[in-house]
């Protein structure tokens, strides 16, 4: 018997004894198949059913199934049906051979033979099976057993199944429901068909709703939950999108939303399919406040998952009822302290839609505070959301700043890349706050080094701002004495750490110069090409050094985390670059080996860009220069600047003379490997003229990375 196999199996210690132990009783059970006059066909049977089970084949028991099916005893046909239903499909011809059997099996006296042979249609019936049968379901349907209607409304997918709403029994009636749902959702053609319904559907949900205690199916207090739960769900199907039907529910769903008990988890799960109900539906307004207070209620529930199934629920309708779900913000924010972890997901993403212009500054004052002790995996996420609530919905540029310093401050090893440059967008823009946004960095900067975002922004921000740091006046902070010393430690302990570089700062130009020179040999690569580039400066380009590190310009935004600027201010008003026009790709995709001329003129000297593509990633830059004036041009440079994914390399150029009225040009050849294929443009480049005619082109897409730029 099973129990004997089992026992088999039990004791087995590897896949081989497995098998072993599978061939023998194959064997045995096709012997037993055999034997004309065999008194455990069923216990053989059901011993290969268990082998099929774990998944060995069991297909030469086919033929014993519709044998088993055939036969008189219930023992036997019980099996059989089993058998049927797990080796057999619509597919094989082995299936054919019991329609009969069926057919015969669904006119038996005994309810349970006809049970066994409705089930098994409805599990592997073909079309033309179920064809054939069609009359013997629907002659069933119209009989008065009660079991046997609920086994054929919960089974088969007969259009007769309207027929079940004249009959009261609640188990017919749940069936007949979840049955129409499945059409309905795998066929919206039939929607229509079963709104005819609606009227039926409404009044055996008031019947249940208002209706006195039924002990049969009475659960809590709640008359047969399990089938009003299915009734709105049906609801909800046929009043989507659908007005008339919408309309036809409402005042059902008000009665539902008021006179169920919330106090028993029963109670809240018809509420909850109430309120899905009203949201999915051409609902009243009134109605709709309604369904978000019945949620708002949910939030102070003791049960957690009740808690996340409401924030759920209004996560999806703050768009379109956003003032019904601001009412509930209080209870909202509170969830931010819950101790399940899935809650307090639930209600930061629910809390970061809910801030507005109106309530910006108290939301923020939550959601701060929230960032300071959330779990690791929350900071991040937090961290994005408060940016982007501060950014839309600031009400001045000091809050925003301030906001978004707290933030480097509380968590800035867990924001985005693309703080650090939005960051200085936004502090390059608000001019008047230079000196207060420098002064609070600094000192922020003395406080904590660990947070590397915060780190990044305050030494840019010294850098270009140093000197309003050093004078020591501001008006919208308290006023701290700093000394060229104290900036240098503070940037020497940084660069300790491999967080960022030297400062701007004019005096102390020899400690500068021996702090640079110490990392000309760091094993850090980025350190040490920063030092090498800054030695640059000191020793053979001294007097291009204070060109080089003006202040940068003003940034425009273009898209969100990209930043371009445009050398403008006092110090070159009297240059005025020359700019090719903006968004010209300066490379844009052509065939290989093709060239292009881009040709820049000003003040008599133009220069000419040849590019010429060798590869995917490779790029051959040819730039000559000329010089039409009446007078000879000496000392002249080419000085080029790409992002930092882009390798540069420039050759020696022809000469550093220009001679008058062209007739003599310097060319220079940059070649360029782009193994990240970033897009160049022209909205990244300037070229404008500096003392001895130089020429530059100079890239501001990253800012902060000044010293990046290759100096020859």
């Amino acid at each position: 018997n099973v129990t004997h196999t089992w026992k088999l199996f039990r004791y087995r210690k590897t896949q081989c004894e497995e098998r072993g132990v599978i061939q023998r009783e194959c064997a045995a059970i096709r012997a037993q198949f055999r034997q004309a006059d065999n008194g455990g066909r069923s216990h053989n049977l059901a011993k290969l059913l268990y082998v099929h089970m774990l998944g060995y084949p069991a297909h030469f028991g086919q033929m014993e199934c519709v044998r088993m099916i055939a036969s008189p005893r219930y023992s036997e046909k019980r099996v059989g049906y089993l058998g049927a239903m797990m080796l057999l499909d619509e597919k094989q011809d082995a299936s054919l051979l019991i329609t009969n059997s069926i057919k015969n099996d669904l006119s038996h006296s005994n309810q349970y033979v006809q049970s066994l042979a409705l089930c098994t249609l409805a599990c592997m019936g073909s079309a033309e099976m179920c064809r054939d049968l069609a009359p013997e379901i629907d002659r069933l349907l119209r009989a008065s057993n009660s079991y046997i209607k609920k086994k054929l409304v919960s089974q088969l997918p007969f259009p007769t199944i309207l027929y079940g709403y004249r009959h009261l029994s609640p188990g017919v009636l749940h069936g007949a429901v979840v049955l129409i749902i499945e059409l309905c959702e795998r066929n919206p053609e039939t929607l229509e068909r079963f709104r005819k319904v609606l009227p039926d559907l409404v009044q055996i949900m008031k019947g249940l709703v208002l209706s006195g205690y039924s002990p049969e199916h009475d659960v809590a207090g709640i008359s047969d939950p399990f089938l009003q739960v299915r009734i709105l769900r049906l609801l909800r199907i046929l009043g989507h999108n659908n007005e008339g039907a919408s309309d036809a529910m409402n005042d059902l769903l008000a009665q539902v939303a008021t006179n169920t008990d919330s106090t028993k988890t029963v109670g809240n799960a018809v509420l909850y399919e109430t309120v899905l109900t009203v949201l999915d539906i051409k609902s009243e307004s009134g109605l709709r406040v309604l369904a978000v207070n019945i949620l708002g209620r949910f939030l102070l529930n003791n049960d957690r998952n009740i808690r996340y199934i409401a924030m759920t629920s209004l996560q999806k309708i703050v768009g379109t009822d956003h003032n019904a779900v601001q009412r509930h913000r209080g209870t909202i924010v509170d969830c931010l302290k819950d101790q399940d972890a899935s809650v307090k997901r639930r209600a930061l993403e629910l809390s970061l839609a809910l801030v507005s212009a109106s309530n910006v500054r108290s939301m923020m004052k939550e959601l701060l505070l929230f960032l300071s002790s959330c779990p690791a995996e929350l900071k991040a996420h937090a961290a994005s959301g408060i940016f982007n609530a501060a950014e839309r919905y600031a009400p001045s540029q000091r809050w925003h700043i301030d906001t978004i310093l707290h933030v480097l401050t509380t968590a800035g090893g867990d924001v985005r890349d693309e703080t650090v440059p939005n960051l200085i967008q936004l502090i390059t823009n608000a001019s008047e706050l230079h000196c207060y946004t420098v002064h609070k960095l600094y000192r922020a900067l003395l406080t904590d080094i660990s947070q590397q975002s915060l780190v990044q922004v305050a030494c840019w921000c010294i850098g270009e701002y140093g000197d309003l740091l050093l004078r020591g006046e501001c008006q919208e902070t308290e006023a701290v004495q700093v000394t060229e010393d104290d900036v240098l430690d503070a940037l020497e302990t940084v660069l300790q750490s491999h967080m960022s570089s030297p400062t701007r700062i004019t005096d102390n130009v020899d400690r500068i110069r021996s702090i640079v020179s110490i990392y000309g040999s760091c094993i850090d690569v980025e350190l040490q090409q920063r030092a090498v580039e800054y030695n640059a400066l000191f020793k053979k380009y001294d007097h291009m050094r204070a060109a080089v590190l003006e202040r940068m310009p003003v940034i425009e935004k273009n898209s969100p985390g990209h930043t371009n600027g445009e050398s403008a201010g006092e110090a070159i008003k009297d240059i005025q670059p020359a700019k090719i026009k903006q968004g010209e790709p300066l490379l844009p995709p052509q065939p290989a080996n093709q060239v292009h001329y881009i040709d820049t003129d000003k003040d008599g000297v133009t220069l000419t860009l040849s590019c010429e593509k060798q590869s995917d990633t490779g790029l051959t830059v040819t730039l000559t220069a000329s010089n039409s004036t009446d007078s000879d041009i000496s000392s002249f440079t080419l000085q080029a600047a790409v992002p930092k994914s882009v390798q540069l390399h420039m050759k020696a150029p022809s000469g550093d003379s220009l001679p008058a009225r062209g007739t003599a040009k310097v060319t220079q050849v940059v070649v360029l490997n782009n193994p990240n294929k970033v897009g160049l443009t022209h909205t990244h480049t300037n070229i404008h003229t500096h003392a001895h005619m130089v020429r530059s082109i100079r890239s501001v897409t990253h800012p902060s990375f000044i010293s990046s730029f290759i100096y020859l």
